[in-house]
């Protein structure tokens, strides 16, 4: 699969313009289409204290229009051109993306470009938005498995911001003025601080010169304040004790992990597909992928939940490994995280089968091809692997993960699961 997917698609065009910008042009000349991604270097990692949720709201602010494309202008134009776009913020990056037949693909050109240096931030429209964040958030506290990710995230980090979360908190979505976010914009939606990627059936030095047209001559920002926080080691267990009107009990736990340059994090991609099942690691890699993963054995089917899954996602600077489950009514919390304790030593003790490392690296594989293949899913891997690594990264993800040994995957389940080390968050329906 990986293969075919490889002979569909020419060799990536890199270079930087003299302003800094970033570019990677692939051609794939299997479809008509072409897709352009711009992703900005500038998440909840890049916000301080007080500024929580600053670049979810800028990245809504884009959307508003500039004086050439005022609002709706853009979206009229879309659909006229029979495309797609859209724009989402997260730990590492903000990201826009727009997906055209390719006759049509300078549009996403003219209009990122526009964007970049021309946005409006009106001030009517952006007390607007508030409201419309201020809701958003509302509307996800009201989902009790949200909540307690957002305080089991915020109760893992002590010095880096990745305890944050992404939309930010009420607080500081209240606080925050018209000044404060044109500010941010200024500072982080630069050429310097962007990476531009196209995708699709073109001439590849053609749309190196198509966005150089566009970008090149824009003016480079100033120098991006660097991310300085480092999590000191955690020596001592954290728990989370939720309650609330949800009927259903629910368990979260927590790991610190490295992030996606360092050796361990292929190893920790198989446990994370042993334990949870194999799942595309990108925005469009999809669910777990089947049902036989030692969690879903351990817990579902003995009737100790009712689903479980495990997450491990790349990025920039070390996170979290993290295991979420909806509790069976029948079962106790103790139960529940007693059992997946009693998995993660079976690994520390025995390893994994070589049956089970086959299994998990095939399996793994197959996602990642699914989440890679067509130009917009391939465009987004290609600037994602850029902010939080490289594009060797990319290019050679799939040899690094088939180089993992069970030797491999015993070790990184010794060093980083640590009873001492875990943070813990139960949520427990109120029976008052």
């Amino acid at each position: 699969m990986a293969t075919k997917l490889a002979s569909e698609t020419r060799p990536l065009i890199q270079t930087t313009f003299d302003n800094g910008l970033q570019v990677l042009v692939q051609e794939s000349h299997v479809a008509p289409v072409a897709s352009f991604w711009i992703f900005y270097r500038v998440g909840s990692r890049n916000e301080p204290p007080g500024l929580t949720g600053i670049s979810h709201w800028v990245e809504h602010m884009l959307f508003k229009g500039t004086e050439k494309y005022p609002q709706g202008e853009f979206d009229k134009a879309v659909a006229r051109a029979g495309g797609m776009f859209n724009g989402m913020t997260w730990l590492d990056f903000t990201t826009y993306f727009e997906t055209f037949p390719t006759e049509r693909i300078g549009l996403a050109l003219e209009v990122e470009s526009d964007r970049m240096v021309h946005a409006v931030f009106d001030p009517e429209e952006t007390e607007s938005e508030r409201t419309v964040i201020l809701s958003e958030r509302e509307g996800s506290e009201n989902n009790y498995p949200w909540r307690l990710r957002t305080e089991l995230q915020a109760a893992a980090f002590q010095a880096h911001p990745y305890g944050h979360p992404v939309i930010g908190w009420r607080e500081d979505l209240l606080a925050m003025t018209r000044d404060d976010l044109y500010r941010h914009y200024r500072t982080y939606y630069t050429p310097n601080n962007a990476v531009v990627v196209a995708v699709g059936d073109f001439d590849g030095e053609a749309m190196v010169a198509q966005i150089q047209a566009h970008f090149g001559s824009l003016p480079s920002g100033p120098t991006v304040p660097p991310v300085r926080a480092q999590e000191p080691a955690q020596r001592a267990e954290r728990r989370i004790l939720l309650r609330g009107t949800d009927p259903t009990g629910y368990l979260q736990m927590a790991f610190h992990v490295p992030g996606a340059r360092h050796p361990d994090f292929f190893p920790l991609v198989v446990l994370d597909s042993v334990l949870g099942g194999a799942k595309g690691m990108g925005l469009f890699g999809g669910s777990p992928s089947n049902r036989s993963h030692r969690l879903y054995r351990a817990l579902v089917d003995r009737e100790l939940a009712a689903g479980v899954n495990s997450a491990y996602y790349p990025t920039l600077d070390a996170f979290l490994f993290s295991f979420q489950v909806t509790l069976h009514p029948k079962a106790t919390h103790q139960q529940v995280e007693e059992a997946i304790w009693a998995e993660l030593e079976k690994i520390q003790q025995e390893g994994v089968t070589q049956a089970e490392l086959r299994k998990a690296i095939q399996q793994t594989k197959a996602q990642f091809a699914y989440s890679s293949e067509s130009v917009t899913n391939r465009a987004y891997w290609l600037g994602f692997s850029a902010v939080v690594a490289d594009t060797d990264w990319f290019f050679h993800w799939l040899e690094r993960l088939g180089a993992v040994t069970s030797e491999d995957v015993q070790r990184v389940a010794r060093q980083y699961f640590q009873r001492q080390a875990q943070t813990v968050g139960w949520y427990l329906p109120d029976t008052h």
